[in-house]
């Protein structure tokens, strides 16, 4: 095996987390894999991982060296697309870190006609909502849906959606329906507490963007489990257009509060800042790009029809 093979192999295995892993992400027996960690372990004189019953741990030699091999391998693949983009076959693994019920909703039927057209390309995907470290984590991309981004983020724009407030047509018959934001610390609102101004919603408020403090009997870090809690009739939520929109077609909540705009999320995807964007990346970021457009428009047109 050469050099760069077995720098390849052990970045898989170490991102994996476990010879088997790896092992059948690369369609070979375990053993192969251990026999060939043990090799480059040799070659270089040093303790790359140390090996438990239940997980492999990165030594502070393999953290380093982990990192020195993703920018040679980062740069190879650079130095080879630069040369032949144009009559490249997009291949290789990707591993993604998606939103839950975005990802699931509107993501993963794109990914998987994604993984129709190109086959030569496999998908590694994490659904969680938490903010991914995609570096020490190993992702080549995450898609984050929010007002605000981090500082040294390095991201590509896919879309954006838009936010609602809402409330079942039972709770606005009996505490009535606010007419004014303001209005809004006299009820029960439902909040999301993977977002850390949870207590506070941004509303167009005489033509600037103001904060309005909320009160949460409810709160959860999941909108489907907020949009049950709406339908039940316990009290107002603000919630995004992909997984509010078939409540309001099926009339089981009610949009509030619309002359009161809120401002757009954007949907981005994530990439590692120390790294040169791979083929296979870019042409998955296109792909997203178009078809989340396409959704966009087909929706935007039901809504024009109704």
């Amino acid at each position: 095996m050469d050099r760069l093979e077995a720098m390849n192999l052990f970045v898989r295995v170490a991102e994996r987390g476990s010879f088997s892993a790896a092992a059948d992400q690369l369609g070979v027996a375990r053993s192969v894999v251990t026999r060939q960690i043990a090799a480059l372990e040799t070659h270089l004189g040093v303790k790359l991982m140390t090996r438990s019953t239940r997980r492999l741990t990165l030594t502070s030699a393999g953290a380093a060296y982990l990192e020195k091999c993703r920018v040679i391998l980062n740069l190879v693949e650079a130095a080879e697309t630069d040369v032949a983009e144009r009559h490249l076959t997009p291949r290789g693994h990707l591993r993604l870190g998606l939103p839950l019920v975005f990802g699931l909703k509107r993501l993963l039927p794109l990914l998987l006609d994604f993984a129709q057209r190109y086959p030569e390309i496999s998908l590694d995907m994490d659904y969680t909502d938490r903010r991914l470290n995609l570096i020490e984590e190993g992702f080549d991309l995450s898609v984050r849906i929010t007002e605000r981004l981090e500082p040294g983020d390095i991201v590509r724009k896919l879309g954006s959606c838009r936010l609602f407030t809402i409330a079942a047509p039972d709770y606005l018959a009996r505490h009535g329906r606010p007419a004014h934001p303001a209005e809004l610390k006299h009820h029960e609102c439902l909040t999301y507490t993977g977002d850390a101004s949870n207590a506070t919603w941004l509303f167009q408020i005489e033509g600037r963007l103001e904060p309005v403090s909320v009160r949460s009997r409810i709160s959860a870090n999941n909108g489907e489990a907020l949009m049950e809690a709406a339908t039940s009739g316990m009290g107002i939520a603000l919630q995004p257009d992909f997984i509010v929109e078939p409540f309001l077609a099926a009339g089981k909540v009610e949009a509030i509060l619309e002359s009161f705009a809120q401002p757009a999320l954007g949907i981005y995807a994530l990439l590692p800042s120390n790294r040169y964007m791979p083929y296979r990346v870019r042409v998955l970021i296109d792909f997203l790009v178009r078809q989340l457009q396409d959704l966009d428009q087909s929706r935007s047109q039901q809504g024009a029809a109704l």
